[in-house]
């Protein structure tokens, strides 16, 4: 055995205890920046015991809260749509937060205002189209979940007159309107789909009035597009069917409600907010469906539904995964009977994001 030289020895020891060193500085430096506190903010258009919208909302803020424990987070709900949210979005910057989530529509132009005044800000609005270098917007495919639940009223109509209970006629509720309509009709071709505006996101007298309307009008399943529980409740008190929408519904009207799409927004909030946290974050337009954190998803079913029902849907759910099956493919007519997508083609993102006409079946009208 060959003897190591003093000054080799000296001079290995000095190697591993300066590795040493190196790994320990770097094993540091990443339990720092996974440590690292970050302040992120939510704003609701309305209270977050809605069991609606900004419910499926601040669930996923919770789940943020539970899974990023170095995340400091706070809300601020019922800020309306107006230039209040503005003075809102403003405090909450000066605040420190790093991310600021505005979780509704009308949110827009007032977030565009603030995003130019705080760079080092990174904003996040739901639903909208306008982005900037700190400005970014996010979606649902809902159209999907709306399919699948289309399905589900289909399927248990007996009058094949479904309600459908909405609060504006803009691209995105027209867009659910009519997935929810071709869901229907690829189980039940008879199903006709009544629409009537609330001209509110929550109204609740309002709501009730036009749930009964429907109901009177012969419909024995009521969905909708809102942010209360209302029409469930209103559809339990007349013996008929809901569809509900943002969330599991069941609780609150529970002989009424078969199921519903359901937003689940968690883990999209922890991938972006960590993408801020690593430096990673880049402004974009995110419209994710069931098969990317199933952000958008059909609900808990209600007793009531039967077993080759929920099979047929989870099928179907299972065809919009693995790209078999297209919600607006081909061919499909609008209310006149116009060919609006030839057999074979398919909306673009721009199209749906934009449309502007109902499907053959839906009966109701489109402000211009």
């Amino acid at each position: 055995m060959k003897k190591i030289r003093k000054g080799s020895l000296i001079l290995l020891c000095a190697i591993l205890v300066l590795s040493t060193l190196i790994v320990g500085c770097q094993d540091q430096k990443k339990t720092t920046s996974d440590n690292k506190k970050i302040k992120v903010a939510f704003v609701y258009e309305g209270p977050i015991g809605d069991t609606g919208w900004n419910y499926a909302q601040d669930q996923g803020r919770k789940y943020l809260a539970a899974n990023m424990p170095n995340a400091e987070v706070t809300y601020v709900d019922n800020v309306p749509e107006t230039a209040d949210s503005e003075k809102v979005f403003t405090q909450l910057a000066q605040k420190g937060n790093k991310v600021i989530f505005g979780t509704t529509y009308g949110y827009m132009d007032y977030m565009v205002n603030v995003a130019k005044k705080f760079p080092n800000v990174i904003f996040m609005h739901c639903t909208g189209y306008k982005t900037s270098n700190n400005l970014g917007t996010y979606a649902g495919r809902d159209y999907e979940g709306r399919y699948l639940s289309g399905i589900l009223a289909g399927k248990n109509t007996k009058s094949n007159i479904i309600g459908f209970v909405a609060p504006f006629s803009i691209p995105e509720i027209v867009r659910n309107i009519d997935a929810f309509t071709l869901g229907a009709q690829s189980v039940n071709p008879n199903v006709k789909v009544k629409v009537v505006y609330t001209n509110s996101w929550s109204d609740p007298a309002t709501e009730k009035t036009a749930t009964n309307s429907l109901i009177d009008a012969g419909a024995d399943v009521l969905a909708m597009h809102l942010d209360s529980t209302t029409v469930m409740q209103a559809a339990q008190e007349r013996g008929v069917y809901g569809i509900g929408f943002s969330s599991d519904m069941r609780s609150k009207a529970p002989k009424a409600v078969l199921g519903g799409s359901i937003w689940n927004w968690g883990p999209y909030y922890v991938k972006t907010v960590k993408a801020v946290a690593n430096g990673t974050w880049k402004s974009g337009q995110y419209w994710g469906g069931i098969k990317d954190d199933s952000i958008v998803d059909i609900g808990p079913f209600g007793p009531m539904v039967t077993n080759d029902v929920k099979t047929l849907i989870s099928k179907q759910r299972q065809n919009i995964i693995d790209n078999k099956l297209n919600v607006f493919e081909g061919p499909i007519y609008d209310q006149a009977g116009n060919l609006k997508v030839a057999k074979g083609q398919k909306l673009t993102d721009e199209q749906m994001l934009s449309i502007n006409w109902f499907v053959k079946g839906v009966e109701g009208t489109i402000s211009k």
